[in-house]
């Protein structure tokens, strides 16, 4: 997982400079990550190719105000597709999984952030359905909060 989030991490950097997602992920943060949420992978053989958390507490920078009302959220986090993999459906295919998680989970909505930039993934997440609901600026980062309701 932290390898994935790295690799897109520093595609990233190389593609639009230093910011907010060029930062790293330690193994112990990944492991971190995975006693709070569910953990979900797309692999191609065995290579982990790409990755995302599903939290039910909600993210710092979440502002809940901007969102329809939900009773029962889950907060879409740390989602990165390998470099080389990208734009081959993997990633839409991770999103897919977990609408089907959150709806297991009787789930009525996922909530996540992204970077307003060219280097954030707005485009890609309303093209799997997300609605930008919000944009605000946490701590000097501009960002877009996207809402799919269940």
């Amino acid at each position: 997982m932290a390898s994935v989030r790295n690799a897109a991490a520093l595609h990233l950097t190389e593609a639009f400079g230093t910011g907010h997602w060029s930062g790293f992920t330690t193994t112990p943060s990944a492991l971190r990550g995975i006693t709070s949420s569910r953990v979900l992978i797309a692999r191609e053989g065995d290579t982990v190719v790409a990755t995302l958390r599903l939290a039910t507490k909600r993210p710092w920078a979440i502002d809940a105000a901007y969102f329809a009302p939900s009773a029962n959220p889950l907060y879409l986090v740390d989602m990165a597709v390998l470099p080389g993999t990208q734009r081959q459906g993997a990633g839409r295919q991770l999103l897919e999984a977990a609408v089907n998680v959150a709806r297991g989970w009787q789930k009525d909505a996922i909530r996540l952030d992204a970077y307003d930039h060219a280097a954030g993934a707005g485009r890609f997440y309303q093209k799997c359905g997300f609605a930008e609901v919000g944009r605000i600026s946490y701590r000097g980062v501009p960002l877009i909060y996207y809402q799919l309701l269940l």
